[in-house]
C-alpha cells in the first residue's frame, strides 16, 4: 500500500500541527491514533521489525487486513527495534518532540525501556501519555494477556448478550474498539487541559474497565435489584415489547415501545386492541415484561398476520419505532450509510465514513502505511536531534 498523504480539508484541522507517536498494535490504540490522524495530527505509527501483527488477521482488502486498513489510514511507519540502541535513542528524539504518546505494549514493557509514562512527562513536562492495558496497573490480573473476546467473557458481556443456550462472541471487537474511543475522549481532554495549564498529563484505559462501564446496567440491576438480565435473543431483558418479530413473507422487523404513550399508539393503530390498554397484564413496563409471553405472543400473532409492507405501513400510522433485522450485505446496499473513498495498491476502497460529521473532513481518506514505509525519512530527520524540547509550546 503506497503512502499517500492526507488530502487537506479546505479548513484548519483542530489536531493540526500535532505530533503522535504510537508504539502500537493490534486494535486499541490503532483505533485511537487514527482517529487523531483524521483530526490533522501527524501519527508516528511504531512497528516491530515484523510488522503490526493485525496486518496478519485477513488478506480481503486487496490482499490486505481489513482490520488494518480500517483503523491506520494517514499514518507514517517506521520499523524499529526498541531494545536495539540506536533505535531506541532514535525513538527518545521523537518522543522528545511530541505532543502525545500513546503505546498498548504488555504491562511493564515500557517502563522497562526506561520510557514509561511517569518517566516520560518528567522529561517532557507537556507531553500527553496514553497507557492502554488488558487490566490496569495493578490486580491480581494485571500482567494478564487481554484480547477482545477474553475480555468480553471476563468482563460478563457474553452473559447477556445473545440467545439461550451456548454462549456466542458479539460479533465485532466491542472492547477493542471501546477502549480506544475511551482513549481517545481521555487524550482529547488532556490536550484541552495543557492549553490551561500548560502540562501535561497520563491517561489510562484498560480493555476490562472500558467494558465494564459498558456493563453498568446489568451490574446496577445485579448488584441492587437481586437479579442479572438474561439472555433474551433479540428481545429487551427490561422492556416489551422491544424486540424482532417476524412477518407473512418471512421478513424480521424489531419494534421498540419505549414509554406509555408509544404504547398505547401501538395497540391502537398497529395491534388493533385497544382493550388492552384496560388489561392489568399490560398496565405498564413492569406489568408488561412480568407477563412478556402473553405480550410478545398476542405481538408475534398479528405480525405473523400481515405482510412486512403491510406491517410498516401500521407501524409509520402509529409512530412506532422500528428497524429491519439486516444482514451485512444490506449494510452495504443501505440509503443511510455514509462512506469515504481510500486508496488500496492503487485501486479505490470504500469504508464507513467517521460517525461524526465535521467541517474539517476530509472527501477520501489516506491510504494505510506499507510497514517501514517512513523509515529513512524519518530516521534522517530525528536523527537530526529535537527541533523543539517538548516543554515548549508546538
Amino acid at each position: 500500500m503506497p503512502h499517500q498523504p492526507v488530502q487537506t480539508p479546505s479548513v484548519e484541522r483542530p489536531l493540526d500541527g500535532m505530533l503522535v507517536v504510537a508504539l502500537e498494535q493490534a486494535v486499541a490504540a490503532p483505533y485511537c491514533s487514527s482517529r487523531l490522524a483524521d483530526a490533522g495530527a501527524r501519527v508516528i505509527k511504531i512497528e516491530r521489525r515484523e510488522g503490526d501483527f493485525a496486518r496478519g488477521y485477513d488478506r480481503t482488502v486487496y490482499g490486505e487486513s481489513s482490520y488494518f486498513v480500517w483503523i491506520n489510514r494517514g499514518k507514517e511507519s517506521i520499523a524499529l527495534d526498541v531494545k536495539n540502541h540506536d533505535d531506541k535513542l532514535l525513538l527518545d528524539s521523537m518522543l522528545a518532540q511530541a505532543d502525545v504518546f500513546i503505546q498498548n505494549l504488555a504491562p511493564g514493557a515500557t517502563e522497562r525501556l526506561g520510557i514509561g509514562s511517569a518517566a516520560l512527562r518528567a522529561r517532557h513536562p507537556r507531553l500527553v501519555t496514553c497507557d492502554i492495558s488488558g487490566y490496569g496497573d495493578d490486580g491480581r490480573l494485571f500482567d494478564l494477556k487481554a484480547y477482545d473476546l477474553l475480555v468480553q467473557a471476563e468482563s460478563g458481556l457474553v452473559s447477556v448478550s445473545g440467545a439461550p443456550g451456548d454462549w456466542g462472541r458479539i460479533g465485532v471487537s466491542l472492547c477493542d474498539i471501546n477502549a480506544g474511543l475511551n482513549a481517545l475522549v481521555g487524550i482529547q481532554q488532556a490536550l484541552m487541559q495543557r492549553t490551561r495549564t500548560g502540562r501535561g498529563s497520563g491517561v489510562k484505559v484498560s480493555l476490562f474497565g472500558s467494558a465494564a462501564e459498558l456493563m453498568a446496567v446489568p451490574y446496577l440491576q445485579a448488584r441492587y435489584g437481586g437479579k442479572a438480565p438474561e439472555r433474551v435473543g433479540l428481545k429487551h431483558p427490561t422492556i416489551a415489547p422491544y424486540g424482532a418479530f417476524t412477518c407473512a413473507d418471512g421478513r424480521d422487523i424489531v419494534i421498540s415501545i419505549q414509554n406509555e404513550r408509544e404504547w398505547s399508539d401501538f395497540c391502537r393503530a398497529v395491534l388493533r386492541r385497544p382493550d388492552l390498554l384496560q388489561d392489568p397484564r399490560c398496565a405498564n413496563n413492569a406489568a408488561r415484561v412480568a407477563n412478556r409471553s402473553f405480550v410478545d405472543g398476542l405481538v408475534a400473532e398479528v405480525f405473523a398476520s400481515l405482510t412486512s409492507a403491510a406491517m410498516v405501513d401500521r407501524l409509520t400510522e402509529a409512530q412506532t419505532a422500528f428497524g429491519n433485522v439486516n444482514s451485512v450485505h444490506d449494510l452495504i446496499e443501505h440509503s443511510q450509510l455514509r462512506t469515504r473513498t481510500m486508496p488500496v495498491h492503487g485501486r479505490s476502497v470504500d469504508v464507513p465514513a467517521s460517525p461524526w460529521g465535521v467541517e474539517w473532513e476530509a472527501e477520501s481518506f489516506a491510504a494505510a502505511p506499507v510497514l517501514n514505509a517512513h523509515g529513512d525519512a524519518i530516521r534522517s530527520e530525528f536523527s537530526q536531534g529535537p527541533a523543539r524540547s517538548g516543554t515548549e509550546p508546538p
